[in-house]
């Protein structure tokens, strides 16, 4: 179902510290899955951040058990795109990833406070902002990668290096937050109930820097990012996560989504691996792209 209005917005802004603007993803039912309408959300939020000189850095965290569990795998198809694309072969992946470089971007400095789920989509998220402070007992990964195609945005090598990252992508498995810090995704973890006091700490730190050294500061290390090819790793990334969604195995696991539901496809294809949902109950939005829309 789409987003409707409520009481409750889908993104929380308040301001913990001085100079910090903190968002919350609100969907903690469905484990803050991301429909349109959250990132569209979203985003308009981290701009108002990013245009307001007295925040200095912004923080990303998630309501209820998880940060975030991946895309709406059942999205109301009337509800648009956060951002104007033609929706021509392969736009899912690129819209995203327009989103996420528009994050690095940015000039504050985006903080990810990950725990429970943060999969799929949700890792995305937290791979495209600047700092991620994870709890211990975090689930961290990619399960779509065995059933549907590679990731949207290829964050894997970058973060992971080549034999951790292609570990990840040829399996599925998630990490823990520990495994994540030790891997190179994350900054550092800290058990789930210190958690957010410790990441609010490293915001205040952060923010007393001056905000025109920290936007100078962050723009050098993605300068030498995109030195590396990142960017056009990540964009060459996205036409074969496209060409995947039209290989024969995704398109017999896409019916699946209809005949079986989102729950009994996702526990249908992490049950070989003993993990996802036979370890632990899913919302019916996780893990996962939407089903792509026709072209």
């Amino acid at each position: 179902m789409t987003d409707v209005p409520t009481t409750e917005p889908l993104v929380l802004a308040d301001d913990p510290r001085p100079r910090v603007r903190r968002l919350t993803l609100n969907r903690p039912a469905k484990r803050n899955a991301m429909s349109n309408s959250v990132r569209r959300v979203l985003f308009d939020e981290l701009r108002r951040a990013d245009q307001d000189n007295e925040v200095s850095v912004t923080v990303i965290r998630g309501a209820g058990p998880s940060f975030c569990s991946g895309y709406d795998l059942s999205p109301e198809p009337n509800d648009p795109l956060p951002r104007p694309i033609a929706t021509r072969d392969g736009f899912w992946s690129r819209h995203l990833v327009e989103g996420w470089f528009e994050m690095m971007d940015m000039a504050t400095p985006i903080i990810a406070q990950v725990h429970g789920y943060c999969l799929a989509g949700g890792s995305e998220l937290a791979a495209a902002c600047d700092l991620v402070y994870v709890a211990e007992d975090a689930t961290i990964g990619y399960p779509p990668v065995r059933t549907m195609s590679s990731p949207d945005f290829l964050w894997q090598p970058w973060l992971l290096g080549w034999r951790r990252s292609m570990e990840a992508v040829l399996t599925g498995d998630s990490l823990t937050g520990v495994q994540a810090v030790e891997g190179g995704y994350a900054n550092r973890a800290f058990p789930a109930a210190e958690l957010e006091e410790e990441v609010l700490a490293v915001a205040e730190r952060v923010a007393q820097i001056p905000g025109d050294l920290l936007a100078l500061n962050k723009r050098t290390v993605h300068r030498a990012l995109e030195a590396m090819g990142m960017r056009a790793g990540v964009r060459a990334g996205t036409e074969l996560q496209a060409l995947g969604l039209h290989q024969r195995s995704s398109q017999e696991y896409m019916p699946k989504l209809r005949s079986l539901g989102v729950k009994g496809a996702v526990e249908d294809r992490d049950s070989p691996f003993g993990d996802g949902r036979g370890g632990a109950g899913r919302s019916d939005s996780e893990a996962g792209h939407p089903t792509p829309e026709p072209n």
